[in-house]
């Protein structure tokens, strides 16, 4: 018979996240970011909590709504006293069912509240390799936007870091200078040396996209995500079936929570890779879901973090790592903030490493 976990009780707390410096992205650029950390403990053994984040990404994310904190807030007192089986598998079938779709983040930190809880609130989320063993995972440096002298400088830090594998936000500034800055890297480096991938954000126009794939192709790139605005499927499907480098689609995915839509969505569109991040999906089996559907179709995938802080981050890497991944992932955020959790989460020229010889924020 299961064993429950007893009582539950939920609460929240709002963290303002500062960033280090003005990130830029083709919808505007960022200086901070407000996530909502959720606990969930046991009534009777309160000192031993798990965490999860809510962080919805303002213009992006399907509940970045006016009355967020308002829902959050009423779904955490109305669930407490709730008594939750100890097991993974019932504890996300009971999270889909008590969470609505339209609520992807508040998902995810409710799933993640509940495993860390189940694992004896010690930052544990799953069964993994990064955090039972240390082993790394591979992630690629983020060149933000900015002026052509802030991402230069970018650049060199991030390949003076030891990255193999950079991935730089265009569509901000002049394509040009974009160009040029990716043709700096192919200077130095090969393909095989350094791997190139860039995110539009949906900032080409359907009409230019093709030609400027036909530009950036010359600099032997790994892949483009999002060239195009979502909600474009025939333009979409059109650029992926003659792509002349492999497309990403990103944005794209978000607010499809089907499991048919989103095998239509793929068979429809046949990108060469999706990416998925479960904050803006829906958590664990939402991305679970996406991921399998990808792998039937043929589809490569990766998981990308969506500025979190190091307890959404932590989570998403040992989601990450229950999969044997080789291909560099997007979870080098942690790093943005300056007010930041201190975690055991660290990067080492390329990779994200969980030393437990380093502790934890005591106020996580």
């Amino acid at each position: 018979m299961t064993t429950n976990l007893n009582q539950i009780k939920f609460n929240y707390r709002p963290h303002l996240l500062k960033f280090r410096f003005e990130a830029g992205t083709s919808r505007g650029a960022l200086t901070e970011k407000t996530s909502f950390l959720v606990s969930a403990f046991e009534s009777e053994r309160e000192q031993v909590k798990g965490w999860g984040e809510a962080g919805p990404l303002p213009k992006l994310s399907e509940d970045d709504i006016p009355d967020f904190e308002h829902r959050l807030a009423d779904l955490c007192q109305r669930l407490s006293g709730e008594d939750i089986p100890k097991d993974k598998s019932e504890i996300i079938t009971w999270v889909e069912a008590h969470i609505p779709n339209e609520l992807p983040s508040i998902r995810f930190a409710f799933e993640t509240a509940l495993l860390d809880l189940l694992y004896g609130g010690n930052k544990k989320i799953l069964n993994n390799p990064f955090y039972d063993q240390g082993r790394a995972i591979p992630i690629n440096g983020l060149i933000w936007m900015g002026s052509e002298a802030f991402m230069l400088e970018q650049i060199d830090k991030k390949l003076a870091d030891g990255f193999d594998c950079i991935k730089m936000k265009i569509g901000a500034i002049d394509f040009e200078q974009e160009c040029a800055l990716l043709g700096y890297i192919r200077d130095q480096y090969t393909s095989e040396e350094i791997t190139i991938r860039v995110d539009a954000n949906g900032a080409f126009q359907a009409d230019e996209a093709m030609g400027k794939l036909q530009r950036l192709a010359a600099y032997d790139l790994h892949s483009i995500e999002q060239p195009i605005r979502q909600g474009q499927a025939d333009q979409m499907k059109e650029l992926c079936a003659h792509t002349p480098l492999p497309i990403a689609l990103d944005e794209e995915l978000i607010g499809v929570h089907d499991l048919t839509t989103k095998r239509a969505l793929l068979e429809t569109i046949r990108p060469q890779y999706i990416i998925l991040k479960p904050t803006l999906l829906g958590g664990i089996k939402a991305s679970e879901e996406w991921i399998d559907t990808a792998e039937n179709l043929g589809i490569g995938w990766w998981i990308t973090s969506a500025l979190e802080s190091n307890i959404g981050l932590n989570a998403i890497a040992q989601f990450t790592a229950t999969r044997e991944v080789q291909m560099p992932q997007g979870l080098g955020t942690g790093q943005l903030y300056q007010n930041n959790f201190t975690s055991p989460l660290t990067i080492e020229k390329g990779k994200l490493y969980y030393q437990k010889e380093k502790k934890w924020d005591q106020n996580v």
